[in-house]
């Protein structure tokens, strides 16, 4: 009998980490050497440099592959391991994630919910998203597109905070919308 396995399992997604040259596995001849302290002991051949490193019981971990010759520092590989992880993490964690937020308005939404709507759209565009606006058109009001049009200039007219058009008024299968995010227009 023929058992499906879920879909997802076979396309997991495995995060790379970057390489940790580290002792032998470095491949230049000389390296810029740096020990643990951060001073600077110069240009020396990779043999040399891992067996200063033994000697001191650490590790030459290679730092940057892309100068020439590369730079090694004389650390503890785990210890070294760590602080990128932490130096990394720290950076995700600056990163500001662009989220995108949808509002929806229907053909026949009274003037009321609009503003109220809009002032919904205020906050996502001042805590820094990007909004989707799309008008819901179904069955009959689908002819009327030119309304549907006029209708999504009448609520952008209702936002006060600036804002910036990333795209025009587009058709959809199911109505209208448009994208807008938070800057000056670009018409100014």
């Amino acid at each position: 009998m023929f058992i499906k396995k879920p879909f997802f399992s076979r396309f997991q997604r495995f995060e790379k980490k970057p390489l940790i040259r580290a002792n032998e596995q470095i491949r230049a001849f000389e390296v810029q050497v740096i020990d643990e302290e951060g001073k600077n002991l110069g240009v020396m051949e990779t043999a040399k440099a891992i067996d200063l490193a033994k000697k001191r019981e650490l590790d030459l971990v290679e730092i940057s592959s892309k100068t020439n010759p590369p730079i090694c520092k004389i650390i503890d590989k785990g210890k070294y391991q760590y602080l990128q992880e932490k130096k990394e993490k720290k950076q995700r964690s600056k990163q500001k994630k662009g989220e995108l937020k949808e509002i929806q308005i229907g053909f026949t939404t009274s003037e009321h919910d609009l503003k109220i709507k809009a002032q919904q759209l205020e906050k996502f565009l001042k805590a820094g998203s990007k909004v989707r606006i799309s008008i819901k058109l179904k069955g009959r009001e689908r002819s009327f597109g030119d309304l549907a049009k006029e209708k999504l200039e009448k609520f952008l007219s209702l936002i006060v905070v600036e804002y910036r058009r990333e795209e025009e008024i587009k058709k959809n299968p199911s109505g209208m919308g448009l994208t807008i995010c938070p800057g000056k227009p670009k018409n100014q």
